[in-house]
Formats: C-alpha cells, structure tokens, sequence
C-alpha cells in the first residue's frame, strides 16, 4: 500500500479472523491510515463467521457497502463485474487453514479471476498455512470434480499458503493476473482467532482434512455441539464397539473413546448419537486424511443398512455426489460401498501427495 496516490477507490474481501497482533483488524489498520474500502467483500459464513455452512449470507452490518460471496446460487460465489469494475485494486486478506475444500481459497480465487477479466490489480495478504507447510496428504483433485469445495487440484492438504495456492491454480489454469502476494510474518499475527464458526481451535483445523469426509454421509461431524470435526457419531452407532475398532487400527497420533452427545442442529438435531471422540495425542505424527478414512471404514461397516450417503445437493452441485466432490474423484466411495479394502488407496494417496511439488505443473 505504499503508492497511495494512485489507489483512490479498491475493493476489500476479508472477514472478522483477519486481525493482527494488536487485536485489530485489516479493516481497521486500512482506515487509520487512510484507506477506506469502497466495498467489502465477503466470504462463506459472513464478515462476522456467524452463518453455518450452506447457510445463504446476504450483507454484514459493518459500516460500508458489503457484498456477500456466498448466496443461494452458484453464481453468488463470484463478485459480479460490477462490483468491481470502478475500482484500482482488489485488497484480500482471509485466514486459510491448508485444506483444499475450505471455502475462503476458492473465494480468493474465484475473485481474482473476476479481476483478472477486468485487469484489475490484486493485493493478497499472504498470511502463513496455519496447518504448516511440512506436510501433504490426501489425493489430488481429478478433472471433472470441480466445484466450490474443488477448486485447485492439488492434495486435500496441501501445505501451502493463500499466494502460493492460488498462483499454483492460475499457472495450471494459464491465466494472467495481476497479482501482488505481500508474505505475512507469524510474528505479526495473533496465535488463533477462529476463521468459521466450527474451527473454534487449532486442532480442529488439523482434524479438518479428514473428518470433514463426515459432511458426505448421514452421520454427524460435531456440528450443533462444542466438539465440531472432533466427535462423529449417529443414533444407530455403538461407541464402545467403534472406539475398540479404531484403536485396533493403531493409527499414528490419535486415541478414539466412546462418546455420546446430542445435537442442537443440524445432522440428528435433538436426537442422541453415539460415536467417538478424536484425541490427537501427537500432532506431528497425527495424519488427519487416512484417519478420516478409516472412520468412514468403520461406521459404514457396523451399520451398512444405516450409515449412507448425503442425498440433497452439496455446495449447489447435485449431480456428483458429495464424497467424489470432496476427495476429487469416486474412487474412494466405490471402494467403502463395495466393502473393499481401503489399504492401497490410502498408500496411493500417501504417494500422490508426496510427489505432489507445489512449484507449479
């Protein structure tokens, strides 16, 4: 922001996550010193993190013109030209978590191709992977599979950040963009603001590229409860049963035990479920994908006249089921509905995210 005589009007798409180490907000610093946004763009969930998923946004009551990115169509996701069109530049700071079908990275994007039309300059707050950069799991997203939740085909964790996921995407699409990346230090931001209103802490996020798979089925993933992405379970599960199950299993860095808890909305509002709850007990050695894998394995096997699949549409795409639109392809939901071993699908993805080199195609 350092040639301020030639940005007299710009756009900002941001939410209320993006603060820094004095507790204040990129909104704020910008004003202070003189940069007021002509619009503020925001994400899923809304400016203040308050809608749940699939929840349609229309404004955020902050002081100055808002546009939601995320309504009840598909074409809500991306800013319409309009917005955009008066503008100098185009300002993003959001707070990504490393995990390809988390929604704010497939904003940006989506909003950076928009400018991109127009020629518009982009200034992105390039803000550290909170999941770090020393690991990826997970398959890459197969043509045919885009969608909101699928927008960059690289590992479901990726481990890169918002700049370098998105130039990664722009380089593979062969798309030119004006695009700034300004690198955020560590040192400048504060340790954990939670970015949604289900990643309340920094396990959740790690627990996130796994048992977000849970949203693709009838079983619940903690939503309507303290416990979101750390609990799974459905009235028709046995805890004891399922935790014995897993631990067997060994799985590096987590610990399940028997869990039971009630909805207030959401999957199975009201009702009692029982289920797990994940503890990671190593985070270095913890691998959120495959154990989320394994889960699925196992409550699809103890109930498989009970446990399926989600039925209405799932991110405005109805015609691919949710599973395939989350792990890239159908390969992983033909194997768990034919009962097969999932050994060598897991040791496929392991080996398709450690050649994964995000440097581009």
């Amino acid at each position: 922001m350092q040639n301020r005589p030639s940005i007299h009007s710009f756009a900002l798409l941001s939410h209320q996550a993006a603060v820094w180490v004095d507790g204040k907000h990129s909104l704020s610093h910008l004003v202070e010193k003189g940069f007021k946004p002509s619009i503020l763009l925001t994400p899923e969930h809304g400016f203040y993190a308050i809608a749940q998923d699939h929840e349609p946004v229309v404004s955020s009551d902050v002081g100055l013109p808002t546009q939601s990115l995320y309504g009840n169509h598909r074409a809500s996701l991306s800013p319409k030209e309009e917005y955009l069109r008066d503008m100098d530049a185009l300002v993003i700071d959001l707070v990504d978590i490393g995990t390809r079908y988390y929604t704010y990275a497939v904003t940006a994007l989506y909003s950076i191709r928009v400018a991109a039309e127009l020629d518009l300059p982009v200034i992105l707050l390039d803000r550290p992977n909170l999941l770090g950069n020393e690991k990826r799991e997970g398959p890459i997203l197969r043509e045919g599979f885009e969608s909101f939740v699928g927008a960059f085909h690289v590992p479901i964790r990726h481990g890169m950040t918002l700049g370098e996921l998105i130039r990664f995407e722009l380089t593979r699409e062969g798309l030119s963009a004006n695009l700034t990346a300004l690198p955020v230090s560590e040192r400048n931001i504060l340790p954990w603001v939670p970015p949604s209103p289900n990643m309340p802490t920094r396990t959740t996020a790690l627990l996130y590229p796994g048992m977000c798979l849970l949203e693709a089925t009838n079983l619940s993933e903690g939503r309507g409860t303290s416990l979101p992405f750390h609990v799974v379970g459905a009235p028709f599960l046995d805890g004891i049963r399922l935790s014995r199950t897993l631990n067997e299993l060994d799985l590096p860095g987590v610990s399940f035990s028997p869990y039971s808890f009630r909805p207030q909305f959401q999957k199975w509002a009201g009702e009692l479920c029982h289920g797990v709850h994940l503890m990671v007990t190593d985070p270095d050695r913890f691998t959120s994908f495959p154990t989320g894998v394994r889960v699925l394995e196992a409550c699809f096997r103890q109930a498989p006249d009970l446990a399926v699949w989600r039925k209405d549409p799932y991110e405005f795409i109805a015609e691919i089921p949710a599973l395939d639109l989350l792990t890239g392809s159908p390969e992983l939901r033909t194997l768990l509905e034919r009962g097969a071993d999932l050994t060598s699908y897991l040791a496929r993805c392991e080996e398709e995210a450690h050649k994964f080199r995000p440097e581009g195609p």
